[in-house]
């Protein structure tokens, strides 16, 4: 009885130092915040395996200079004037680990027209002098 509960004690035990962060990093999926929409902060902690953990408002506390969050998503308001955000997200269970860093805020309108599927294929099949 007793090696059974020795082993699983080791077993928790070396649980939980795998789940160890050692450390956070943001990986964004943009190079800017778009206004009126949420935008998804996106932060992974690296374990003491070396694996990387994706996480979330269950593991991290998250502040900004302006906006609002929900989880990892960032509400900037659509009337935000200022060209950046500053962001600090912190380590629940470790406070001394946490990471600050400045977000520009998106200045060209969203009004890009992309090009249809029937215009790329025409463009393949009938490329133009000046692109080649």
């Amino acid at each position: 009885m007793k090696q059974i509960l020795l082993l699983l004690f080791i077993g928790v035990a070396s649980t939980a130092k795998a789940q160890k962060i050692d450390s956070i990093y943001v990986d964004l999926y943009t190079d800017s915040l778009k206004r009126g929409t949420y935008n998804y902060i996106n932060i992974d902690g690296l374990l003491h395996n070396g694996r990387y953990l994706p996480l979330d408002s269950t593991h991290l506390t998250f502040t900004a200079s302006a906006g609002q969050f929900k989880g990892n998503n960032l509400w900037i308001d659509k009337d935000f004037k200022d060209k950046k955000v500053s962001i600090k997200v912190v380590l629940k269970n470790n406070p001394s680990l946490y990471k600050e860093f400045d977000i520009y805020i998106k200045q060209k309108p969203d009004d890009e027209r992309l090009k249809t599927s029937a215009e790329i294929l025409d463009e393949i099949k009938h490329p133009s002098k000046n692109k080649q």
